[in-house]
């Protein structure tokens, strides 16, 4: 283990001198709340329910990020190293959870039959079988460490969400797995009492705390579940201490506490989970925003998870190419041919659960974790189809799967005995032993290359681009990078090279305005021409679709830029880019308030300007934004009885003083009106 965690450090260390990307911006570096001046509790507070990922704001990751920038500033080298950390703590609870779950497979339930499943060597006094699975459990946790698709869990800032919230997952899976094994293993009631107090709050502590991360951690009590189901059965003890428990407990047979106990954690709030997301995912306004719908959504996601345990086990640099807006969406059980014979897979991958489930538990309970960890993203809710970092604790799935099969030792009696009986059974182990030994090399190879390639934005930006060539996303964030290398000069060479990548993502099927915007954006700021066709790409594609974040986001910088005289932007042509956004049914809140901030500071029309933020108000009443906004603009106007009673509705959401100061300052400013 000591030897991974050095190998894991050396492979990703070149990616740490990289930059932020995509959705770090957003998240982090645009995101002034999460970066405070002071400690106090209302920026703390402020800085936890900042993140514009979530209604539920995930606040532990954000004040992760907040206690990197006020330890280092915004420096994504100390934000990408704090993430290796968590990486290789995950690797240590990997080893543990599998050593665990590898002798709960071969029905040991104690440590003294842990170091008593073989018998002892002379020599060391320890046990040869309890020393083989040490090593292969060592050898899960490396080579899930390493899996390239697990890089952006790492390299990719933000996707600290992911991994904080799965290093609770993990102990809580190690909690539970210890606490049935005290059950299982039972010597008096008031020890299998304990083992069930650790199981419980195992698998309901650690999961509170991980959906405070993301929420994704929900998922713990149902990988519970399937450990339970495969590995111990739901049983009350063990056929080995059944002796020594019927004095003081019951038979064996089913354990009831533990059924009623998944009955109340998992089961009972799955159901009202759905009664209270189910309507949304049927309001066709939900998916309005998507270039899918729930079917071709199902459909899609079946080839997505048979991409995702290829990806995973036999990666390619084009496969693993970050940006997947590119994915060509299934219509029908054919088109493409691939979405039945996904579906075929995944109902054969179920059926050998099934078999597997009393022949090789572990292989069974390898499969059930990766499927089961794509029940929450690949099923109805109206998520991006794809994202690599989706399968970090889903890879560990698959590893427990292929890895104690590829190092199972050979039947001795297969063969003439020799002197040394491990020696002779080594030959039919071999080819076995070079297949894992290749895929670790190569899954080491990718991610060293793919490593190095996040260690400078531009190298990148290219690599990405090249990854995926068709990928509207790729080929603009090539563009923007070469814009930033540029520096605004229009005789940079990397401002000739922006135009070709960015105009290619604008012609691209299903591209938002990013592209036009970034050109617009450019030009604009070297004061050179702007295009009108640039401006009819990008009015033609807010008319076509109802806007998505990233052309609220494109609206938002272009009012900005605007607004802070960086860019002279001609009005007219803002004016009808933000009516053809707003042409769609229900506009976002964040839409109508750039449209109030463009209206009364750029087009002096304060009556229009007001009333968009009403409506913004209306939309996301619990959004804090858009009534300082408001507030703001009713003083302007001297209207200060209307700012006043703005104010009083502002203070209900001063949530742990988090408007403090906001609200200090607003007094001010309406005293002096």
């Amino acid at each position: 283990m000591l030897f991974a965690c050095i190998l894991t450090i050396a492979v990703y260390w070149p990616g740490l001198s990289g930059g932020f990307l995509f959705d770090d911006y957003p998240n982090i570096v645009d995101n002034h709340d999460l970066q405070p001046k002071d400690t106090s509790v209302s920026s703390l507070v402020r800085a936890a329910l900042s993140s514009p990922s979530s209604s539920f704001k995930r606040p532990l990751a954000s004040l992760s990020f907040t206690a990197n920038y006020l330890a280092t500033g915004l420096d994504p080298y100390w934000m990408k190293l704090t993430n290796l950390v968590i990486h290789l703590l995950n690797g240590l609870l990997i080893f543990l959870l599998a050593r665990l779950l590898m002798f709960a497979a071969i029905g040991v339930h104690s440590p003294h039959e842990w170091r008593s499943t073989d018998t002892r060597s002379p020599r060391t006094g320890y046990a040869p079988k309890s020393k083989r699975m040490d090593i292969v459990a060592a050898l899960i946790a490396t080579c899930w460490m390493l899996l390239p698709i697990n890089l952006t869990g790492v390299l990719y800032v933000v996707q600290r969400m992911e991994s904080m919230a799965n290093l609770f997952v993990l102990l809580g899976l190690i909690g539970y797995v210890s606490g049935r094994i005290r059950m299982l293993g039972i010597r008096s009631a008031s020890t299998y009492s304990r083992g069930f107090i650790l199981c419980l709050s195992s698998i309901t502590i650690p999961a509170v705390i991980g959906i405070l991360a993301k929420e994704t951690a929900v998922m713990l009590p149902l990988y519970a579940l399937l450990i339970e189901w495969i590995l111990f059965c739901f049983r009350r003890s063990s056929p080995t201490t059944v002796a020594a428990a019927s004095k003081t407990l019951p038979g064996q047979g089913r354990d009831q506490r533990i059924i009623t106990m998944f009955l109340l954690v998992l089961v009972l709030p799955m159901a009202l989970g759905l009664v209270w997301l189910l309507p949304g995912v049927f309001n066709p306004e939900v998916w309005a925003t998507r270039d899918f719908t729930l079917e071709t959504r199902l459909l899609s996601e079946a080839r997505i998870i048979v991409d995702y345990l290829v990806w995973t086990l036999l990666p390619t640099p084009n496969a693993l190419s970050f940006y997947h807006d590119n994915f060509a969406i299934s219509s029908g059980l054919l088109t493409p041919w691939t979405t039945v014979t996904s579906l075929v897979v995944l109902g054969a991958l179920t059926a050998l659960i099934l078999w597997l489930r009393q022949r090789k538990p572990l292989v069974a309970l390898g499969i059930a974790l990766f499927l089961g960890c794509q029940l929450l993203t690949g099923t109805v809710l109206p998520l991006e189809l794809i994202y690599e970092h989706r399968n970090y604790f889903a890879s560990f799935g698959l590893m427990l799967a292929i890895i104690p099969l590829l190092t199972a030792p050979s039947s001795r009696h297969a063969r003439p005995v020799a002197a040394d009986g491990a020696l002779a059974a080594l030959p039919m182990a071999l080819p076995r032993y070079a297949l894992l030994a290749g895929l670790l090399m190569c899954w080491t190879g990718l991610t060293a290359l793919t490593a190095h390639a996040w260690g400078d934005p531009l190298r990148l930006a290219q690599d990405l681009a090249s990854r995926a060539p068709q990928s509207p996303r790729a080929q603009y964030e090539l563009g923007r990078t070469y814009i930033i290398y540029s520096r605004y000069n229009p005789h940079s060479p990397y401002t000739r090279l922006a135009y070709a990548p960015l105009e290619r993502s604008a012609a691209l099927p299903g591209s938002s305005i990013l592209p036009e915007q970034a050109l617009l954006f450019m030009n604009s700021r070297m004061k050179l021409p702007l295009k009108d066709a640039w401006w009819d790409s990008m009015i033609a594609k807010l008319k076509a679709r109802k806007p998505g974040v990233q052309d609220e986001s494109s609206l938002a910088a272009m009012t900005q830029c605007d607004r802070e005289h960086h860019c002279d932007l001609p009005s007219n042509r803002m004016v009808e880019a933000f009516l053809a956004a707003l042409s769609h049914p229900d506009p976002s809140a964040r839409l109508l308030a750039t449209y109030g901030d463009y209206a009364w500071n750029m087009l002096n029309d304060h009556s229009l300007g007001e009333q968009m933020i009403q409506q913004a108000v209306a939309s996301a009443p619990s959004e804090p934004a858009y009534q300082i906004t408001l507030i703001r603009m009713l003083a302007a106007q001297n209207r200060t009885e209307k700012a006043r009673a703005a104010l009083e509705r502002l203070q209900a959401l001063n949530t742990g003083g988090r408007l403090s100061q906001t609200l200090a300052d607003l007094h001010d400013l309406l005293g002096v009106q």
